[in-house]
């Protein structure tokens, strides 16, 4: 039998809520952790006061804050990008948030593997200067530079930081990329949304990721009991995008009856 998961949620679950109202719902959804964003607008994270306060809001909640979701595109280096990776970091160190959450870039650009390797070289750096873990996301997109979670972990091995860095597991990339490769004891996070519309993997955008239940065609429950199966016993944030959701009157009563779905399927 699988173990049940460890669930968070990532304020993509309820973007138009502020920081505090997202984790007042995270409190009495009981989650375990918290993903704080730095792009759903108005509520997103963005100063040192706000991120101050999330902090000790989360401490008394006794919710650990997992991320700010993301640094984008981590893959392209410069010093627009060293930049923004501290202003981040700064971020992220006041509201006592483990890591950062890394995107490729994702507009059908290629990026070489050695300009991932340097940008993964020069990332590191600055996640040691302020103790932050970096949560790598490839993205299963056709236009990502960056798919599969093996170059990834391949890249980071060859660096020399696989302490400083572990994958996010995210079930809507794994499959829009084709993977059948887990790496549970590298991956540091997983998000879980589902897809429910009529429409091919490939073709699938985030505007169609919902909240998990039986209709779910991303094979949710399956790659989570593969993954708890193999020894995973980290995060599982719900990362849903879709308006569909984030229109839902009773979000929190939506999320319990995903989280329910979840469990009694793995069981």
């Amino acid at each position: 039998m699988s173990m049940q998961p460890r669930f968070g949620l990532n304020h993509m679950v309820c973007p138009s809520f502020t920081v505090s109202e997202f984790l007042d719902l995270s409190g009495k959804l009981k989650a375990q952790t918290v993903e704080f964003r730095n792009d759903v607008g108005d509520n997103s994270l963005t100063d040192l006061d706000t991120a101050l306060k999330a902090g000790q809001q989360a401490k008394e909640l006794g919710i650990r804050v997992l991320s700010i979701n993301a640094l984008y595109p981590f893959n392209v280096w410069n010093e627009e990008r060293e930049a923004q990776t501290r202003e981040l970091a700064k971020l992220a160190q006041a509201a006592n948030a483990e890591g950062l959450v890394c995107c490729p870039l994702n507009d059908g650009t290629v990026v070489s593997y050695e300009d991932l390797k340097y940008a993964l070289t020069e990332l590191a750096k600055v996640l040691k200067e302020f103790d932050l873990h970096g949560f790598i996301e490839p993205l299963g997109f056709p236009i990502s530079s960056l798919r599969s979670k093996r170059l990834a972990l391949q890249a980071i091995d060859e660096i020399g930081e696989s302490e400083r860095f572990s994958l996010v597991h995210d079930t809507f990339h794994h499959k829009g990329a084709g993977e059948d490769e887990f790496f549970p004891e590298r991956t540091g996070l997983v998000h879980i949304s589902g897809l429910e519309d009529d429409i091919t993997f490939e073709d699938m955008l985030d505007g169609d990721r919902v909240l998990v239940g039986e209709k779910d065609r991303l094979s949710n429950v399956e790659q989570l009991r593969t993954l708890l199966d193999a020894g995973f016993d980290g995060p599982v944030s719900f990362e849903p995008f879709s308006e569909k959701v984030w229109n839902l009157q009773d979000i929190e009563g939506a999320v319990q009856d995903s989280i329910q779905y979840v469990n009694k399927a793995l069981a």
